[in-house]
């Protein structure tokens, strides 16, 4: 029998890896062998999973625990599968799917059972993922529609902005002390600088 390995996928820095790699734990794979990656699943360009698949022999075992840590991307996740499986020749255990154990059934049957499940779960993975990116947009909208800005909030004015204003006309201030003295950035500083001029023509 050959290596045994883990992969981890969480879709960002502030999410939490513990509970997969709990699991990948209890199926005995070494720590060494645990490969963890921070990003989304939208497609397979992530560094760790690269040299997870260059490491990767003929007999060896990978363990993931749901087809979505693999990616979110239906047609990218059935590439990759044959890649791993036929190309590579290991055998994957999706954890929380003990249909897709390519270590079971490997008569025809078991094969077709098991690219069915995947073909299944790949496209509820994707699919998933294209109602979340459906989901933020309309709250998004619903959000900009009530009002709520995005972004960071704007420096307020100070009290004295048109003293500034008119020192830094008549150059009596350096754009650098009218900048500190706003405690602006140099495009939000032209920009206010704009809009008061506007009001108070």
């Amino acid at each position: 029998m050959g290596n045994v390995y883990g992969y981890v996928r969480v879709s960002s820095i502030d999410q939490n890896e513990d509970r997969q790699l709990i699991v990948i734990d209890e199926n005995n794979v070494p720590k060494g062998n645990v490969y963890i990656d921070k990003q989304s699943g939208k497609d397979f360009e992530r560094p760790q999973y690269k040299k997870l698949v260059k490491k990767l022999k003929a007999g060896d075992l990978l363990y993931i625990l749901s087809i979505d840590r693999l990616g979110r991307n239906y047609e990218d996740i059935q590439k990759q599968w044959r890649i791993l499986t036929k190309d590579i020749g290991i055998d994957i255990c999706v954890i929380d799917m003990p249909l897709l154990d390519t270590r079971n059934g490997k008569d025809l049957m078991g094969t077709f059972i098991a690219d069915l499940v995947l073909q299944i779960l790949s496209f509820v993975a994707q699919n998933e993922r294209e109602n979340i990116k459906k989901r933020q947009a309309q709250g998004i909208a619903a959000a900009k529609a009530k009002g709520v800005k995005f972004g960071r909030p704007e420096s307020p004015v100070p009290e004295d902005f048109d003293k500034i204003i008119k020192d830094w006309d008549k150059g009596k201030i350096s754009t650098a002390e009218a900048l500190k003295l706003c405690n602006m950035s140099e495009s939000t500083f032209y920009r206010r600088r704009r809009e008061y001029n506007l009001t108070h023509k």
